[in-house]
């Protein structure tokens, strides 16, 4: 399993399409985790969805995204969890052990100055 986490720095971003990154983990034997960050490529409409699949991601986690794009995500086969805020590192550690789970809000908003992840 891969998990991307739209990321700034060691945290979740606020919205995962102006992220400055991606922070990638993947599942290996043993249950543990490699972790690799990934720029972002750059906003533009319905590429990152396709990006993230070429890059065997199945899993996108953020504090925020428009409705668009998540329904891009699970059109490609990629689970959305949105509401996430945090380190990356134990926002993965809890979704890998049941304890995180989507808000399902959608950012409505697209200055992305404080109405994400609301």
């Amino acid at each position: 399993m891969k998990i991307a986490v739209a990321s700034e720095g060691l945290y979740v971003s606020g919205h995962f399409g102006h992220c400055e990154a991606f922070t990638i983990y993947e599942g290996k034997d043993g249950g543990s985790l490699d972790k690799s960050v990934t720029p972002n490529p750059g906003h533009r409409p319905g590429y990152l969805p396709v990006f993230l699949k070429e890059l065997d991601v199945n899993v996108i986690i953020a504090g925020g995204m428009g409705e668009t794009a998540q329904q891009l995500f699970k059109e490609n086969g990629i689970k959305v969890v949105v509401g996430a805020e945090g380190s990356c590192d134990d926002i993965v550690k809890k979704y890998v052990n049941g304890d995180l789970k989507s808000t399902g809000s959608v950012c409505t908003e697209h200055q992305h100055e404080g109405h994400c992840n609301e």
